[in-house]
């Protein structure tokens, strides 16, 4: 499975879990630490848990497994896919951090074809 594919399994997962403001971000022209960000919010930290957990159980199922996991006691869970860095914050957290600004560089992959419109 490509990067991106992996990535576009992954922002369909958020999408079904009802992951909100889902956005894919083209980073490999700009680091050498992943080739996309999928940046998604929960609406509550029950709600980000749930979403981490969706993606890690799903993408197992795939035969995909991450490399790493952090903050999953925080506003923040980062799950690490190699090529595939998956932000899924709560509101507060987000936009506080507000990856996209600090990414503003990175192409947006457009994925209006996998999520479903609000």
């Amino acid at each position: 499975m490509t990067s991106l594919e992996t990535a576009k399994n992954i922002v369909k997962i958020l999408d079904n879990k009802k992951a909100m403001d889902i956005d894919l971000i083209q980073t490999q022209e700009l680091t050498i630490v992943s080739d996309y960000f999928i940046i998604a919010n929960g609406t509550s930290n029950t709600h980000v848990r749930a979403l981490a957990d969706e993606v890690e159980e799903e993408m197992t199922k795939l035969g995909v497994e991450p490399d790493h996991i952090e903050g999953r006691a925080t506003g923040w869970i980062l799950l690490d896919y190699g090529c595939v860095l998956v932000h899924v914050f709560d509101p507060q957290s987000r936009e506080y951090y507000n990856l996209e600004r600090l990414w503003g560089d990175a192409a947006k992959v457009d994925i209006s074809d996998i999520v479903t419109p609000d």
